[in-house]
């Protein structure tokens, strides 16, 4: 018998557990696939209605609205989908910890993986409707916008692997962290500009990494379009490394004790 190698064993308990994501994704819930593409059309919706109701329709410096509202929108549902998702990844996969091959930091990358996936194909298929009725559809930088498109998915993952941990150990923290995101979604940007707040303001939303990953992407798809300063990568990246980093850690040390919970 041919031995495999570590990383052919991770690779095969990797599949297996996308196959299972996407079949229980979209066939186990006769509405899934529906509402994955239902909820930021919605959303859209409902926003340009409340815009176009209060005459607000243009007040978006340098970018069409409906296409920054789905970028917004899209892009909060990427990361807070592949965040709680992530999050309760174990719990929903400790049946798999009896085979050896398979750790839970494997579940939590694997969810959160076919989250990013997903958030993908919805973006590309409301831009094709988007481009179909004439409005702005197409990034001015390719390369920018796919970069910090994947940004907005590593920081999902490095938040998903460091909360997996802590909501396994602790339950309290879930519900702390799924009571954050209706905040979270007004205060990152997604569908109210922050521009315009004051300046006092301004100074302490800088701080929110999800702000940062979705206004990068706005800046990468519009050429045109103003954001406030302080818009960064560098302050990004440290905090998707600095959570990829302390996830990492947390899922060495407590392998053994998630796996009996």
């Amino acid at each position: 018998m041919k031995v495999r190698t570590s990383w052919q064993v991770t690779k095969s308990v990797w599949y297996a557990l996308f196959m299972r994501e996407v079949l229980v994704r979209l066939w186990t819930d006769r509405a899934g696939g529906f509402w994955m593409f239902a909820e930021p059309i919605l959303f859209i919706i409902v926003m340009v209605g409340i815009r176009t109701a209060v005459q607000t329709v243009e007040i978006i410096a340098g970018a069409d609205m409906i296409p920054w509202l789905v970028i917004g929108l899209v892009g909060f549902f990427m990361f807070r989908d592949g965040l709680l998702r992530g999050m309760g990844a174990i719990d929903s996969a400790k049946a798999l910890f009896s085979y050896r091959q398979v750790k839970p930091i494997d579940t939590v990358f694997v969810r959160i993986l076919v989250e990013g996936v997903v958030r993908t194909l919805v973006l590309i298929f409301l831009l094709v409707g988007l481009s179909l009725l004439s409005l702005s559809a197409f990034p001015d930088d390719v390369l920018g916008f796919f970069f910090s498109w994947f940004s907005i998915w590593m920081l999902g993952l490095g938040l998903g692997l460091f909360f997996s941990v802590l909501a396994s150990l602790v339950s309290e923290v879930a519900k702390l962290v799924r009571v954050m995101m209706l905040p979270l979604l007004i205060i990152s940007g997604a569908i109210v500009p922050l521009q315009f707040l004051p300046h006092s303001v301004q100074e302490i939303l800088i701080y929110n990494p999800i702000m940062h990953s979705i206004e990068l992407a706005r800046l990468s798809f519009f050429k045109g379009y103003w954001s406030f300063p302080g818009i960064s990568y560098l302050y990004l990246y440290a905090w998707i490394f600095g959570s990829m980093a302390l996830g990492l850690m947390l899922h060495i040390r407590f392998e053994m004790k998630i796996k009996s919970l």
